[in-house]
């Protein structure tokens, strides 16, 4: 690359920060970790092409010219933070990526979607929550499935919290990590 194509690079780079709050990279990348995805299922979710998306992403290109796309892409960060603390499930990700991707843009985005259990056991919850974050931030939930379904015949507990913790939604971690203390 040449100075005149980092450069332009770089200013995308910059426009895409100020409009989307970071670089489209950076973000799709956290998508991909986050959801589990390569990207050409991350292009299809958007409804991009795949060299599109790879334009984004290197700063080839600065902006998504398509509201939807925006919309998509904003779902989708919900969705991967619902996933990451532990509210939605790998499995219900999967659905809803389905209707993301058929969306036309706004209809799937709800209001925050935060909400708080009031059983009196909102430490419990951090706790599960950061353990979770923690094994999402190391894998994605399917290898996560995976490593645990290796370890089960030998080492059934840990597949189980693997599993729990891992792929699970957090109400489930929560009983789990209630059940194991004494």
């Amino acid at each position: 690359m040449d100075a005149a194509q980092q450069e332009t690079t770089a200013r995308a780079r910059e426009l895409q920060r100020s409009w989307y709050g970071e670089p489209l990279g950076a973000l799709f990348r956290r998508l991909i970790d986050d959801l589990g995805l390569n990207q050409a299922r991350l292009a299809a979710v958007l409804g991009l092409s795949a060299p599109m998306l790879s334009q984004l992403m290197s700063g080839q290109r600065a902006k998504i010219g398509n509201p939807a796309v925006v919309q998509r892409v904003q779902a989708l960060q919900e969705l991967a933070g619902q996933v990451s603390d532990g509210s939605v499930s790998a499995v219900e990700a999967t659905d809803r990526m389905e209707e993301i991707k058929k969306s036309q843009g706004g209809s799937v985005l709800t209001a925050n979607s935060q909400t708080t259990n009031s059983t009196g056991a909102p430490t419990v919850r951090r706790v599960v929550r950061e353990i979770q974050s923690l094994l999402r931030s190391v894998a994605a939930a399917g290898d996560i499935i995976d490593a645990a379904d290796s370890l089960a015949p030998t080492h059934p507990e840990l597949a189980e919290f693997l599993r729990v913790y891992g792929a699970g939604r957090t109400a489930d971690a929560v009983a789990h990590y209630e059940s194991h203390q004494s």
